[in-house]
């Protein structure tokens, strides 16, 4: 029982994370934010931009488009699922499932 409590809070922090980078692409759409002001906004984008920042180094922007948020995205889901999947199995074999 404690298992699948444990797999759920993993998946939730992934969802809260992809979420996370869509909030914070949206957000720049709107240029009077004031992301230093609010403590909401600097914490979004300080955590964000810890791993958006990894893929900006390697992918330019085209234009006035960034496509780093898209290949961040992409290349979180398979992260995901793995993070998921290796836990499952650690915890079966603990015998963390009831």
């Amino acid at each position: 029982m404690i298992g699948a409590k444990l797999i759920w809070a993993i998946d939730l922090c992934f969802k809260i994370y992809m979420f996370m980078i869509c909030a914070r692409c949206l957000l720049t759409w709107i240029p009077s934010i004031d992301w230093d002001g609010n403590l909401l906004f600097r914490a979004l984008r300080d955590s964000v931009d810890l791993y958006l920042n990894l893929f900006k180094k390697f992918i330019p922007p085209i234009g006035p488009f960034d496509f780093s948020p898209v290949v961040a995205m992409i290349l979180l889901v398979p992260i995901w699922q793995i993070t998921i999947y290796v836990f499952v199995k650690l915890f079966s074999i603990l015998g963390l499932f009831g």
